[in-house]
């Protein structure tokens, strides 16, 4: 199945219980007007777009209605639609310059973070790429065995040491180990929780430093592995880790599960952090690079 087939697939929830019913209510309405309008922001909001971002889509509709581009009802969801791609805009690429490169995976527990590494490292392989990964997340039980399992599945290398081992010197072994074997990529699996957040964000910076010690100029990115299904929960957990880490791109989980995909526009209008991955089921090849028109297309398409 082409992942836009799967896209679709798994954006069903979302696209039936919300977007699917965009036609319902313009065939409701004789024309273009401020009850349709009040129609379709509340079913923005129940989507999880988010006030914010939903007020702006509203605005810019009733914009076009004024200045005489969005004449007639029939024009509201292909203009829905091209506003929705205005807002998210372009899906950005990991920027992997460097031999090797670093990936530092963030999250709270249960958000996907062992499995969008897995994923993500099946990806890189298949491209061609040499992955090394660290199981740097020692805290939380059978947490290095997932992992494991994950990259055996990938065909990534990983670093390991017991549960309870300093996370910062396992990335110290994994970054030896991967100039050792001239990887082009090292994956760093951090913890989600610790005893309270300052212990968890000292541990990130402790890692950090390690990186930008052994591995100046390197390239990296820190992405942020978030759950979709909690929705606007979701974004909270966003800001506290931009506040305390420089994300450079989400990873949005279980797509498929959920019936509020609107999460991806809430995340840009409140966030500006890109969505570099997006994932829509539980196999090694369901996640893909995130594609604006792609994703649109998948709410509003048959």
């Amino acid at each position: 199945m082409a992942f836009l087939d799967k896209l679709k697939s798994g954006l069903a929830k979302t696209k039936n219980a919300i977007f699917g019913q965009v036609d319902n209510i313009v065939r409701a309405f004789v024309k273009v007007d401020e009850d349709l309008l009040d129609e379709l922001e509340e079913l923005l909001i129940c989507s999880d777009v988010g006030v914010n971002a939903t007020e702006e889509i509203i605005d810019e509709l009733r914009e076009r209605i004024k200045d005489g581009r969005l004449k007639e009802k029939e024009q509201v969801t292909e203009t829905l639609r091209e506003i929705l791609s205005e807002m998210i805009g372009e899906g950005e690429s990991l920027v992997l310059n460097t031999r090797p490169s670093v990936i530092l995976v963030i999250g709270v527990n249960g958000a996907g973070k062992t499995t969008s590494i897995g994923k993500i490292s099946n990806r890189l392989i298949k491209s061609g790429k040499k992955v090394v990964v660290a199981a740097a997340d020692t805290f939380r039980a059978a947490a290095i065995d997932q992992l494991a399992v994950w990259c055996e599945r990938s065909g990534a290398d990983i670093v390991k040491q017991n549960e309870g081992s300093d996370p910062a010197a396992v990335v110290f072994d994994a970054i030896a180990y991967a100039k050792k074997r001239e990887a082009d990529v090292l994956i760093v699996d951090t913890a989600g929780r610790l005893h309270n957040k300052v212990n968890l964000m000292n541990e990130l910076s402790k890692i950090n430093r390690v990186i930008e010690r052994e591995l100046p100029g390197a390239s990296r990115e820190n992405l942020l592995v978030l759950d979709a299904t909690t929705g606007q929960n979701a974004i909270l957990q966003a800001k506290e880790f931009k506040n305390s880490a420089e994300i450079t791109g989400l990873v949005l989980n279980k797509l498929d599960g959920t019936a509020k995909g609107g999460i991806v526009i809430s995340i840009k209008k409140e966030l500006g952090i890109p969505v570099k991955f997006i994932g829509v089921g539980e196999k090694i090849d369901d996640m893909q690079e995130f594609d604006s028109r792609e994703f649109v297309e998948a709410l509003f398409e048959e």
